[in-house]
């Protein structure tokens, strides 16, 4: 599968966490900045990207614990952090029932 069919596809089939944190920035709603979702970067498909301030933000559920994973995302992190670009992870859980403490930390970070 190419990477636009496969963008296509994750876009198709987003977690509930993706489609509540797509719904508080799409469209501008957040700060007025334009985020895309499932983009991607050289060989990875981050979840979503605001070319703007070059930021990516990857929601994170129960998978990304086992150590496998956790090792893998550092790595890939490390790698995106090396080519200017600023990595936040956010637990999915904390999308799902807090977002309004989630949209909080995002403008702290970001100001």
């Amino acid at each position: 599968m190419d990477a636009k069919s496969f963008r296509k596809e994750l876009r198709k089939n987003q977690t509930p966490a993706e489609s509540a944190f797509w719904n508080l920035v799409r469209a501008d709603r957040f700060h007025k900045l334009k985020f895309r979702r499932q983009h991607t970067i050289g060989n990875y498909t981050v979840d979503f990207y605001c070319p703007k301030l070059n930021l990516i933000i990857e929601l994170d559920g129960g998978i990304h614990e086992n150590l496998g994973q956790s090792l893998y995302d550092e790595e890939r992190d490390e790698l995106l952090k090396a080519k200017g670009y600023t990595v936040i992870r956010l637990e999915n859980d904390a999308v799902l029932n807090y977002p309004e403490v989630v949209m909080e930390y995002l403008t702290k970070v970001l100001t």
